[in-house]
């Protein structure tokens, strides 16, 4: 096993590729354009900070190649298959083509459902044995690693320093090429901290996105290609707990939700112009906005406020764009953020604290919405169009009190759905055309999950607040493996599990751990 201290490998260089001396998260953004066209707030690219090791080149996909990168149109014209590696990803999950079976570009995998075609993964492991390297991090985070090729990609904090880090780390050694200092300022809160938001790639850029707004784009050899913060262009955040959403890449554009409040909140919400909860499209090589679309709801209070992520799926040669919170589901052109279809609500009664966390899952025919707080599960039929009735309801897990979910998304993989119940440590298999409950598995310890489940290699793998790892048979329901990964005295560990190249990536609080063979 090789250890690396992340504090080690992150040097200054030379002055000619030195970072500026104004932060990323400094002023200097404009408003956008009152139209919600393309937004001035777009900062040039700075200079090159704490870079190491030489820059890596993409190269061109092909037929049968892994490393390969498709074309970036940023076209708004008709939504193509051929411009969406993730889509093709979808398409290696489901047995069909192994394009996309190496990386890990997007928090929730390469076919957004949690799951990857990778097999013969390690079975036996611990923080000593079968570790190809563990590199040390200065601060804890809720992001999932984002892996690419040899380009391993981290959010953090720095807990001393008390600033949000961009990490780029070589997969086959763990070793730090780059480091970012982004912002000053980790957190808001005792619950959470800026830095919960994952990276996403598209193997030509790297873009991470904070909390507090600040929204960066790297090269994989860690040169800063833009930067802007979406509070100062589009007003402060109305949200009662530090925000977090994670954007995807998705066939040339960049998406990202900001579903909030619609009146400030323990003084956090914009008081110069009404608040609103909107849809983002970017363009990822020059972060200039493509459009901006207003979702309005109905939800009263915290139930405005979501911190899920907008998944994309594609049905009938149709592409979406899925958004769930404000307590309705809506599916979203891919090109213009129009809404297409909606559903909702869970929440009749309209209670004022039902805040949502987990994002949608796809598979089966349906759309899986994850009520809060214990309550049901909702299965929505796939292909609707405008205001959908009840009756698009293929399924909802009243009767089976296990089955819900209050943060971890649910995992679709094998065929099925497999839903991990945070408050009532429960994981469920359910098929996905009746909801009928395969198995039910309930969770070890007494350790909290809210970290969301991996599918891969016939396995699931979960992790819990302490660091624990545990591997169950995704046939039988039975645990395989326990496995402590955390440190003493460690909580409110949340990083999914990933997994790319034969290897799985574990981030606890303090340590980003590679299992398998170098």
């Amino acid at each position: 096993m090789i250890t690396m201290t992340a504090e080690t490998h992150a040097v200054t260089l030379p002055d000619e590729v030195a970072a500026p001396t104004t932060p990323l998260s400094s002023p200097a953004l404009q408003a956008p354009s009152p139209s919600g066209g393309p937004s001035d707030g777009v900062r040039a690219p700075g200079r090159v900070s704490r870079a190491l090791g030489r820059s890596f080149k993409a190269g061109a996909l092909r037929p049968g190649s892994s490393r390969g990168v498709p074309s970036n149109s940023t076209a708004t014209g008709r939504w193509q298959f051929r411009n969406s590696l993730p889509l093709l990803c979808l398409a290696a999950s489901l047995g069909t083509t192994d394009l996309c079976a190496e990386n890990w570009p997007h928090w929730r995998g390469p076919a957004y459902n949690g799951s990857t075609p990778e097999t013969g993964l390690p079975t036996t492991w611990s923080k000593t044995d079968n570790v190809a390297w563990a590199t040390d991090l200065p601060g804890p985070s809720a992001s999932t690693p984002i892996i690419h090729g040899n380009h391993v990609f981290v959010s953090s904090t720095d807990e001393p320093a008390k600033t949000l880090e961009a990490f780029g780390l070589a997969r086959q050694s763990g070793k730090v090429l780059w480091r970012h200092r982004v912002a000053e300022g980790s957190s808001r809160d005792r619950m959470s901290n800026y830095a919960s938001p994952s990276p996403v790639t598209d193997g030509q850029r790297v873009v991470f996105f904070y909390g507090n707004g600040d929204l960066v784009a790297y090269d994989l050899a860690g040169k800063t290609l833009w930067a802007r913060n979406l509070q100062r262009d589009y007003g402060d955040f109305a949200f009662q707990w530090t925000f977090a959403a994670s954007p995807t890449l998705h066939g040339g554009k960049l998406y990202i939700q900001i579903l909030q409040r619609n009146r400030p909140v323990g003084g956090r919400g914009r008081t110069d112009g009404p608040i609103e909860s909107f849809l983002l499209a970017l363009d990822p090589a020059t972060g200039q906005t493509l459009w901006r679309h207003v979702r309005p709801s109905d939800a009263v209070a915290e139930s405005l406020e979501a911190f899920s992520s907008p998944i994309p799926f594609e049905q009938g040669g149709r592409g979406e764009l899925l958004v769930v919170g404000g307590d309705c589901l809506t599916g979203h052109d891919l090109d213009t953020g129009k809404e297409l279809w909606r559903w909702g609500t869970w929440n009749p009664t309209k209670i004022g604290h039902w805040r949502l966390v987990p994002s949608p899952a796809v598979g089966g025919g349906v759309v899986l919405a994850c009520a809060p707080k214990g309550s049901p599960v909702y299965a929505i039929k796939t292909g609707g169009d405008g205001v959908l009735p009840d009756s698009a309801i293929a399924w909802q897990t009243d009767e089976q009190r296990e089955v819900s979910s209050d943060v971890p998304t649910p995992l679709f993989y094998l065929g099925d759905f497999f839903v991990l119940n945070d408050l009532r440590r429960a994981l469920t298999r359910l098929d996905p055309r009746t909801g009928a409950v395969k198995w039910t598995l309930e969770t070890p310890g007494r350790a909290k999950y809210e970290a969301s489940p991996t599918g891969a290699d016939g396995k699931i793998y979960l992790m819990n607040f302490s660091g624990d790892v545990v591997v169950v048979d995704a046939a039988e329901g039975q645990i395989l493996q326990q496995i402590e990964m955390g440190e003493p005295g460690d909580d409110r560990t949340r990083s999914t599990i990933a997994i790319a190249h034969g290897q799985l990536f574990i981030r606890t609080n303090h340590k980003l751990f590679c299992i398998g063979k170098r």
